[in-house]
């Protein structure tokens, strides 16, 4: 039998906003998750499963130092917890390497932000190779409010003002995929940064393999009347393409999410969300059985 979501109380709800909510709920979850039986996927007397951070890796030598700050921080917050570190390509240790020396369960979160080769065909091929695991890959970071709440805040960190004036917009910069569905995680990523900051608009573009270019979408802005045009980027730590999108700034460029305190919630919150799916093979059953936050 599924298990209840626990009850979260009403008061402790009513003075947060949208971010501030999401963050509240995930955390209050997270608690309570660590009590519970979920689907035989993990019992009260067994350790709970290995979080593995899937970071994609960079040459940039910032790259590695920031995303193990983020996991420093995951770890803060959900103490215990065996979290490791995997990376796709260009840095150690590689996700196959992590991979090998683990045994029991595990769970891949993948540090990016939308359903690309990379989540969908990369990530459950490294599981199978481990066949000593048992597993799941975790959805991408995005979308969700918590990735909002750390763009927004990377963005006033840069300078962005609080209170925007109408002339004032944001382009959410990400990788860039050819598969469709990244490109509607980021459309909708950019939904909901828009939201947060109070119906500015925002406009996504890609460092590769996508349109609009951050420079394309610069000028698509400024052709709509504004002039006043920031730059946010879903990327987890500098990088290559995290560099050429904030270079094609025309005003505030924001840093790479790295450790900040939403994404390491939502960290733990795809983890968590991971294991409360239902067991099978099915990937639409598993990305329907979703926590809301």
């Amino acid at each position: 039998m599924t298990a209840p979501i626990p009850h979260l109380p009403s008061a402790s709800l009513a003075p947060l906003g949208t971010g501030g909510l999401a963050a509240e709920i995930t955390a209050q979850l997270s608690t309570q998750l660590r009590r519970v039986r979920l689907h035989g996927f993990r019992a009260p007397e067994t350790p709970a499963p290995t979080l593995v951070a899937v970071a994609h890796g960079s040459r940039d030598p910032r790259a590695l130092p920031t995303v193990r700050a983020l996991l420093d921080r995951v770890r803060t917050l959900r103490p215990g917890l065996d979290v490791r570190l995997g990376h796709i390509e260009l840095n150690r240790p590689l996700l196959a390497d992590t991979l090998d020396g683990l045994g029991g369960a595990a769970v891949l979160v993948p540090l990016l932000f939308g359903r690309g080769h990379h989540v969908t065909h990369d990530l459950p091929a490294a599981l199978a190779a481990a066949p000593q695991l048992t597993g799941r890959v975790a959805a991408p970071l995005g979308p969700h409010p918590l990735l909002a709440e750390a763009l927004h805040g990377r963005l006033l960190a840069a300078g962005f003002p609080e209170a925007p004036c109408p002339r004032t917009a944001v382009v959410l910069a990400a990788a860039g995929s050819r598969a469709p569905r990244s490109a509607q995680d980021t459309e909708r990523t950019a939904r909901l940064l828009s939201d947060r900051l109070g119906g500015v608009p925002v406009l996504p573009a890609y460092a590769s393999a996508a349109a609009p270019t951050v420079a394309d979408a610069v000028r698509a802005l400024t052709a709509r009347g504004h002039d006043r045009i920031a730059v946010a980027g879903c990327f987890t730590a500098p990088g290559r393409f995290a560099t050429q999108c904030a270079a094609a700034a025309p005003g505030p460029a924001a840093e790479p999410l790295g450790d900040h305190p939403a994404l390491a919630r939502l960290v733990l919150h795809r983890y968590d969300q991971a294991l409360l799916a239902p067991t099978g093979s099915d990937p639409e059953a598993r990305r329907a059985a979703t926590v809301a936050v």
